[in-house]
């Protein structure tokens, strides 16, 4: 009787130990769910740490390929982005003779290269050892072979981010602000250095070069009265003076500003809010969810999105750095109304094309070749920081939205952001073209 008794309890422990085992196999995130929970953890860091929208656009960019490039050798019909993007070399295939656990090589690779690029690399840290937790269980050679597979990625990542040109912006001259007439100035109520004056001379992903998708030149500063100039001014000024509460609304869901400075007497604080590239990552993760498209289309849709958004910072920024036009707030306080302010604070940098145009409509034009020209969202991307939410007919539809936006908010002319937004769609239809053919 004791023997049956000690047999029990072993088959009982026994079935334990492979009921806790399933429970912690079954924590691992389902599809592509393990991707977002990647995507979500660098949006936090990029939020705390205040990074620019440029800089924010080459650490979503790479940290997506990374993932995407191996996650990429677990299904047949995956295809390498990298012998097509510029100066990538490729991490070659994985030993056939060993398994893998390819979902835990792309968070790996995602981690690994967010890491390198980040500045509060303890924060992302924490998150990849959260993640990869969820894997404790699987077979000890599977682990380490997928580990291996992942930092093999990364590597090949982190050297072609190594080459861009990122490092030597860093070193090169600031923006000299010149007291010239239709030149840009620095902008109330901060006047800030401009921001990364020199990012056009990174080496773009896909483009040919910083200008191949180069724009019509912005209107003529001129304040005659009737003249194109003027008549774009004089509609942003008075559009500022009629904006109903829906205008600015719309124009507060896409400020995207990753730091809006308050000021109240003698009191500054600080709003941390997330980027024009999270946001677009927060969407992307939104339409992969309600979707049935598998992981591997998802991890694409992150990876070619995120690359046409760092190309589209890289073509605007060239061209905000040629033009060099001046912005509203400038203009509307020296020769309509000095104590004018726009809704919105304006960002530092150069007015022409819209950045957040630019991006936007490269992004959802891509992201309709996905997921479809009119599918309809529900975006709850700015809950967490504003507690807004908006729902869309269509990616285009939002990316309209976006450009005048910025006119509501007074931070851009009309031409800056309907030939930003035609800008935008040049560059995603060029990644459509090359990536997604029909």
């Amino acid at each position: 009787m004791k023997q049956y008794k000690k047999w029990f309890t072993v088959i009982c422990i026994f079935i334990t130990l492979i009921a806790c085992n399933e429970k912690k196999k079954n924590n691992i995130p389902k599809g592509a769910e393990l991707q977002h929970q990647c995507v979500q953890a660098l949006t936090e860091v990029v939020v705390y740490d205040i990074i620019n929208p440029p800089v924010a656009s080459r650490m979503y960019a790479y940290s997506n390929l990374a993932y995407y490039e191996a996650l990429c050798p677990s299904s047949k019909k995956c295809t390498s982005l990298l012998p097509v993007l510029k100066d990538f070399a490729t991490p070659g295939t994985p030993d056939k003779n060993k398994k893998y656990d390819f979902r835990l090589s792309a968070t790996v690779a995602f981690m690994k290269v967010a890491e390198a690029l980040v500045f509060s690399k303890d924060s992302i840290r924490k998150s990849r050892d959260n993640i990869l937790a969820d894997f404790a269980d699987i077979d000890e050679d599977v682990f380490n072979n997928s580990i291996a597979w992942g930092e093999k990625v990364a590597s090949v990542v982190l050297e072609r981010a190594g080459k861009d040109g990122y490092k030597l912006t860093r070193g090169m001259p600031k923006f000299s602000v010149l007291k010239e007439t239709g030149i840009w100035q620095q902008t109330p109520p901060d006047y800030e250095e401009a921001v990364e004056p020199n990012w056009r001379y990174l080496k773009p992903l896909l483009m040919d070069s910083a200008s191949q998708f180069k724009p019509i030149r912005p209107p003529v500063f001129n304040m005659t009265k009737g003249s194109p100039y003027y008549k774009e001014v004089m509609e942003v000024y008075e559009m500022s003076t009629s904006l109903t509460d829906e205008q600015k609304m719309i124009a507060r869901f896409w400020d995207d500003n990753p730091f809006v400075s308050e000021h109240k007497g003698h009191l500054t604080y600080a709003n941390k809010k997330t980027t024009p590239v999270g946001h677009w990552m927060g969407i992307t993760g939104i339409l992969g969810r309600q979707s049935n498209k598998n992981e591997f289309e998802i991890a694409k849709a992150y990876a070619l999105t995120a690359a046409a958004i760092f190309d589209g910072f890289i073509a605007t920024w060239e061209e905000k750095y040629t033009s060099k036009t001046v912005r509203p707030v400038t203009v509307i306080r020296e020769y309509i109304s000095s104590e004018w302010n726009p809704l919105l604070q304006t960002p530092p940098f150069p007015e022409y094309t819209s950045g957040h145009s630019v991006i936007s409509a490269a992004a959802a034009t891509v992201l309709s070749e996905v997921f479809g020209n009119n599918t309809a969202f529900h975006d709850t991307t700015e809950v967490k920081y504003l507690g807004l939410e908006r729902s869309f007919s269509s990616l285009g539809a939002a990316s309209d939205e976006v450009s005048m936006s910025r006119m509501y908010g007074g931070i851009h002319y009309r031409s800056a952001v309907m030939n930003g937004q035609k800008q935008g769609q040049e560059i995603g239809s060029y990644y459509n073209k090359i990536f997604l053919p029909e």
